[in-house]
C-alpha cells in the first residue's frame, strides 16, 4: 500500500462519523456544552460587570460606573441566554418573533419605565449631582445613596429612604447643596428701632470675624434689609466650608445673642393691643383709678 493510500485512509476514518451518545433522546453533547456555558459565563458575567463598574467609577464616576454595570450585566445575560438556547437545539427565529410581539404590548404597558430610563440617561449626562451628594428635591432633603436607570434613593437626616423616579427628578427643580466646598449660612437679626445701626452693623462684623469656623475670603457680610412694623431687619452671611454649616449656625446666633445682652441690644419682641370695646374702657378706668389711689396714699 502506498504512502498516498495509507493518508486517505487516516483522512477517511477522522472524517467518519463516530458514535453519538444519548440520553432518553436527548443527545449528550450539546447539554454538555450547554453546561460549560452557563458554568463559565455566569462567573466571568459577573466578573466583568464587576470590572466595568469599577474602572468607570475610577475614570468617570461612581454614578456613571454604577450604571454602565449594570447595562454590561443585562446585555451579557440576553447573551448567554441566546447562546443556552442555540446549544440546546432551539430555532431563535420563532422566539425573535414572539419577542417582538411581547415587545410592542411590553412597550406600551411600560411607558412610564421607559420614560424613567430615558431621563436617567439624561441624570447621567447632565450630572448635576452624584452619589453622597445632599440635594433638595421638592421640599425632601436628603443624602443619595444610589442613582439607578429608573430611580433615584435618597437618605434623609432622620434615616428614612425615599425612591425618587427619575422621570420627577428631570422634571422638578433640584437643589444640590453640597456641590461646591463652601456655603454661607445666613442668619436673621432683628434689633429694636431705637438702636444704632451702625453699631448693630460693626457688632455683628465682629461677631462674624471671631468666630473659629468662619473663613476670611469670602468676607462676611451685614445687609440692612428693611423696617420692620416694630424692628430693624438685618441679614448676616457668613461662608463656612460645607462639614461645618450646622456648627456654624449654631455658635453664630449663640454669639449674637450673648454680644447683645452684653452691649444692651434689644431684640424686640412683637406686641399686640387688644380692643374689647367698652370692656377695655371699663378696665382703662379701673387701673387709671388703682394709680391715683395709690399715690394718694404714697403723698399721705
Amino acid at each position: 500500500m502506498s504512502v498516498l493510500a495509507s493518508v486517505r485512509l487516516i483522512q477517511e476514518a477522522a472524517e467518519a462519523p463516530g458514535p453519538t451518545l444519548s440520553l432518553d433522546g436527548l443527545s449528550v453533547g450539546p447539554l454538555v456544552r450547554t453546561l460549560v456555558v452557563v458554568a463559565i459565563g455566569v462567573p466571568l458575567l459577573y466578573l466583568v460587570a464587576k470590572w466595568t463598574r469599577r474602572w468607570v467609577s475610577q475614570h468617570m464616576n461612581l454614578q456613571a460606573g454604577l450604571v454602565a454595570g449594570k447595562l454590561v450585566f443585562y446585555l451579557g445575560v440576553t447573551i448567554l441566554v441566546i447562546s443556552t438556547l442555540r446549544e440546546m437545539g432551539f430555532s431563535l427565529a420563532p422566539l425573535l418573533g414572539a419577542a417582538g410581539v411581547l415587545g410592542i404590548a411590553l412597550g406600551f404597558a411600560s411607558q412610564t419605565s421607559v420614560s424613567n430610563v430615558i431621563s436617567g440617561l439624561f441624570l447621567i449626562a447632565e450630572r448635576p449631582f452624584v452619589v453622597d451628594d445632599l440635594i433638595d428635591v421638592g421640599g425632601v432633603l436628603g443624602r443619595v445613596m444610589s442613582i439607578d436607570t429608573i430611580s433615584v434613593q435618597l437618605r434623609t437626616f432622620d434615616n428614612r429612604m425615599v425612591r425618587i423616579p427619575n422621570e420627577t427628578l428631570v422634571k422638578s427643580q433640584v437643589i444640590n447643596i453640597t456641590r461646591f466646598p463652601i456655603r454661607r449660612v445666613d442668619v436673621q437679626v432683628r434689633v429694636s428701632l431705637r438702636e444704632d445701626a451702625a453699631r448693630v452693623r460693626h457688632i455683628l462684623l465682629e461677631i462674624a470675624d471671631k468666630n473659629p469656623l468662619s473663613l476670611m475670603e469670602p468676607k462676611p457680610i451685614v445687609v440692612f434689609e428693611r423696617f420692620g412694623e416694630y424692628s430693624m431687619d438685618f441679614l448676616l452671611g457668613v461662608w463656612t466650608v460645607q462639614g461645618n454649616y450646622l456648627a456654624i449656625k449654631n455658635s453664630i446666633q449663640e454669639g449674637i445673642k450673648e454680644r447683645f445682652e452684653a452691649e444692651g441690644i434689644e431684640i424686640p419682641v412683637p406686641r399686640r393691643t387688644l380692643d374689647f370695646g367698652r370692656e377695655t374702657a371699663r378696665l382703662e378706668a379701673e387701673l387709671l383709678e388703682e394709680e391715683r389711689r395709690g399715690s394718694g396714699e404714697e403723698a399721705g
